[in-house]
């Protein structure tokens, strides 16, 4: 049986840089990876996600060129070279992660399935081979992350169904898309395939799409989503399927007491993902998970077993790349470097690459009154953004959540073009502490997105 002073669980974005800075820190290192390096995020999320939303947006302008003075006249969508493009950037991104982990002194990659089978102590079942391998180590760090939800639905097993992974494999349009779920995935892959060329429906068993956001958010998000005729059903349950002769699929939606048969070419299940423990054997060495599998950590990321730590989609919370990452540096700077980090108060930005984007960061409305804190809003419509006229997509809102008293930033939602950036520099004020009356007389170059934060919080002058 080998013995390590660090293993590592899976390589994604947690573990893959933590397990080159461990080795490098000195540590005799293993990362154990069953799939690909890079994880959900390089192989199938946010890498070929983006990649193929820049696609559908290429689609949508030369639609809507119109307006801009530019007409286009039989453009095409050429399914196979968009995911080939996909395909080769996701390449791109996994072999040059490998190749640099593999070249790292004193790190072991290793390509098969982990489980424990005893006190810090795993077996591994290597991918080439079928071998099965003992390891050891004093610490242990868990990232493997999550996997598609699936929920039960009658029928739903004889059907060929989709996920957020298996999507990606299509090298064709679907001729119509049923999409289960209105939140961030669904609403991403809704739209974009709406823009390829499909038909796309939507079904939210909540009241709204995007559910977690504002209201006026959701509504405003809505009115965009149809206006590129997507069509949306809230408060519908899916109660089954079946799939038809000629591979038809027929599912029944019920709304209240109505029910109703949809037909469709494919079904993209999207109502959300769980931590992928099950596998691990956690019992063995100790370690505990909620009812949902997410393996409970504390404010350094460490389990109940001293010396295990869990990083990413895998413990549950915010499932994001960036928040992945940043465990790995909290885990690592204080290992190494001593320090006392924890993910207490650390800030959780995010953006939905619908087009336009939806970036948001801190409390929003919803959150401030269930707090019951002082705020106030100030809210600005794209209309009134001069760089989002110039370039005619006038699309969405900014909006920000203050307190009125010490005049700091609480939180911010752009639904907009380039949301995602400038939103990012309102995360920077909160956490600097400049105040939105320092924003409002700041001077920004002009006429970029960001000049609009002055107009933004012009509406709160006393």
């Amino acid at each position: 049986m080998k013995q390590y002073d660090a293993i590592i669980i899976g390589a994604g974005q947690a573990g893959g840089p933590l397990a080159k800075k461990l080795a490098l820190a000195g540590m005799k290192t293993a990362l154990i990876e069953k799939r690909w390096i890079g994880g959900t995020c390089v192989n199938d999320g946010c890498t070929p996600t983006k990649t193929m939303v820049a696609s559908a947006k290429a689609a949508y302008m030369a639609g809507h060129s119109s307006p801009l003075g530019v007409k286009i006249k039989g453009y095409s969508v050429n399914m196979p070279k968009i995911k080939k493009r996909k395909d080769d950037v996701i390449h791109l991104f996994r072999n040059g992660s490998q190749k640099g982990l593999e070249a790292t002194k004193g790190l072991d990659v290793i390509f098969g399935e982990a489980e424990f089978i005893g006190d810090k102590t795993i077996s591994v079942k290597l991918n080439k081979g079928g071998k099965v391998k003992e390891f050891k180590a004093g610490k242990f760090f868990i990232n493997t992350g999550a996997k598609t939800f699936i929920p039960e639905i009658e029928g739903l097993s004889n059907i060929d169904y989709l996920t957020s992974t298996t999507i990606l494999d299509l090298d064709y349009v679907p001729e119509h898309l049923l999409i289960i779920g209105g939140n961030y995935v669904g609403l991403e892959f809704g739209q974009m395939f709406r823009r390829f060329g499909s038909k796309v429906t939507v079904i939210e068993k909540s009241g709204r799409i995007v559910s977690r956001e504002d209201e006026d958010v959701s509504e405003e998000l809505t009115k965009i989503l149809k206006a590129e005729n997507i069509t949306i059903l809230t408060n519908a349950i899916t109660t089954g399927f079946k799939q038809k002769r000629g591979g038809k699929i027929v599912a029944t939606v019920k709304t209240g007491d109505v029910a109703k048969k949809i037909k469709c070419s494919h079904v993209l299940i999207a109502v959300g993902r769980m931590p992928q423990s099950a596998a691990l054997n956690l019992a063995k060495t100790g370690v505990e998970t909620d009812e949902r599998g997410a393996i409970k950590v504390d404010e350094k990321l460490e389990t109940n077993v001293p010396g295990i730590y869990a990083l990413g989609d895998v413990k549950g919370g915010p499932a994001f790349t960036h928040i992945s990452y940043n465990d790995y540096t909290i885990v690592y700077r204080n290992l190494v470097k001593n320090e006392k980090l924890t993910t207490k108060n650390r800030p959780v930005p995010y953006c939905m690459f619908t087009d336009p984007q939806l970036g948001s960061i801190g409390l929003n409305e919803t959150e401030a009154k269930k707090q019951k804190i002082k705020y106030k809003v100030a809210k600005l419509p794209m209309a009134y953004v001069a760089r989002a006229i110039e370039t005619g997509d006038t699309r969405g809102f900014m909006k920000a959540i203050v307190d009125p008293d010490t005049k700091q930033i609480l939180g911010a939602t752009i639904l907009g073009a380039e949301g995602g950036e400038t939103i990012t520099i309102l995360q920077m004020a909160m956490m600097g502490g400049i105040t939105y009356e320092q924003i409002r007389w700041c001077v920004f170059a002009h006429p970029l997105y960001a000049e609009s934060l002055n107009n933004l919080f012009m509406a709160l002058e006393s």
